[in-house]
């Protein structure tokens, strides 16, 4: 299921700092042991105060003291490792999510031209930004909420059935009704999501494409047709997300419904035992507790899959890019020509953008070191083309390009293309000084 996958990916992200998320992981184990352990020392306080009367007073308050000592140590334990788990995972999940926008942004870095025709950047920006605020999102709660979560569901549960098989009964019905409940409305919304996350990859790139030439927005009177492309962008966007609230808003309405009238039959069916004489006060108080801590913490696991729910079609496009492989890979065995000569060669190269059309066909050509050649003709002809396959902003279909004898694919990348000085059509600069802009060329 992809849900589990790209949730499994997201965790598998700290393997980094895999030592701090063990002992994270380590410390919720704690949390949801001492919480389970409350509700029992609070049920046997109930016993205490219920057969009082039948006691000694001296042995009442030794037998209290030592619960209620018990209960503060249980209290205290719970207090610190709930401090380390908050402090801690803050701070792994701040590091966590600039590491994952590191890894983005070097990793677009490098993939050639071919990736990036393909790609809008407002749409890349888009999709770093809130791919990686979703996983800090998820980091943090997970760490935070979700581990204890996950183990008082699937550890302290079963537990349940012991302290009273019957009322436990109760419990696992309810667990099961979310986890078939929340299966259900993903699968009807899944698909409807994505459609939505489209829509706001379109609302990304939309808004660049008009920031990004809003000199010619001004100067052709874009402006009014601009914005109103982008309310209706933002319409279609709202009328596919609505009916994905609605699957979800039902779903919320029937978990709170279950619980609601799974308490109400465990009061029932405990007033039922203890009129039986099969279950006390306390340990009746007790597992109302404990069922009211288990229900909150199956709210917090189905709200949880509601958040990841909707941040998976954007964490899949955030992995999607992470895993595009080069189309111009560099080639590990590669030489370094140190200075070229500067003899150039295309020798029957063919090449089409689209698979389809080709630009290039055929074209063989010889140009000797230190001689000038101008490549003339008229837009179309593939000037630009057969530069950008000289350094490998693409690469040919078939034939080689050789520098000096040796075909350029197998010399490394940054030698062959710190022997090419290449001049764009389009101007283009960086926002930032001057002298920065001056010194890309040549740092």
């Amino acid at each position: 299921m992809e849900f589990f996958r790209v949730y499994g990916r997201v965790i598998g992200l700290l393997r980094a700092e895999r030592g701090l998320a063990i002992a994270l992981a380590l410390a919720n184990v704690a949390v949801a042991a001492l919480q389970f352990y409350e509700p029992v020392l609070f049920g046997k306080v109930v016993d205490l105060l219920s057969t009082a009367r039948d006691k000694p007073a001296e042995i009442l308050w030794r037998e209290a003291g030592q619960v209620l000592l018990l209960w503060a140590a249980v209290g205290l334990g719970g207090l610190g490792a709930n401090i380390i788990v908050s402090l801690q995972a803050d701070r792994m999940a701040h590091r966590r999510r600039l590491g994952a926008m590191a890894t983005f942004f070097e990793h677009v870095l490098v993939l050639p031209f071919a990736f990036h025709h393909g790609q809008h950047s407002g749409r890349l920006l888009k999709i770093m930004l809130t791919g990686s605020d979703h996983l800090f999102g998820i980091w943090l709660s997970f760490f935070r909420e979700n581990l204890a979560t996950f183990v008082a569901l699937f550890i302290m549960l079963p537990l349940s059935l012991f302290m009273n098989w019957r009322l436990g009964s109760l419990l696992i019905v309810l667990i099961v009704f979310f986890a078939v409940a929340n299966a259900w409305v993903v699968s009807r919304t899944d698909r409807l999501q994505h459609q939505v996350e489209e829509f706001h990859s379109q609302l990304a790139s939309r808004a660049g494409d008009a920031l990004g030439n809003i000199h010619l927005i001004q100067s052709f009177l874009r402006l009014g047709a601009e914005a109103g492309e982008m309310h209706r962008i933002m319409r279609e966007t709202l009328a596919a997300q609505f009916p994905v609230l609605n699957w979800w808003a039902l779903l919320s309405v029937m978990t709170r419904a279950a619980s609601t009238i799974t308490v109400i039959l465990i009061f029932v069916l405990g007033t039922w035992l203890y009129t039986q004489g099969e279950a006390s006060v306390g340990e009746i108080v007790s597992f109302m507790g404990f069922a009211t801590m288990l229900i909150g913490r199956m709210d917090q696991a189905s709200g949880f899959v509601s958040r990841v729910f909707f941040q998976m079609p954007a964490l899949g496009d955030f992995f999607r890019v992470l895993d595009s492989q080069s189309t111009v890979p560099d080639n590990p065995n590669g030489i370094d020509i140190g200075r070229a000569k500067g003899e150039v060669e295309f020798d029957d190269i063919n090449f089409s953008y689209d698979g389809k059309r080709p630009a290039l066909v055929h074209l063989s050509l010889k140009v000797p070191a230190g001689a000038t050649v101008a490549l003339v003709g008229p837009t179309g002809a593939g000037k630009t083309t057969a530069l950008s396959l000289l350094h490998r902003m693409w690469d040919a279909q078939s034939g080689a390009i050789r520098i000096d004898g040796v075909d350029h694919r197998d010399i490394k990348l940054d030698a062959l293309r710190r022997n090419i000085g290449v001049v764009f059509q389009d101007s283009t600069m960086f926002y930032r000084s001057i002298g920065d802009n001056l010194r890309i060329g040549k740092p």
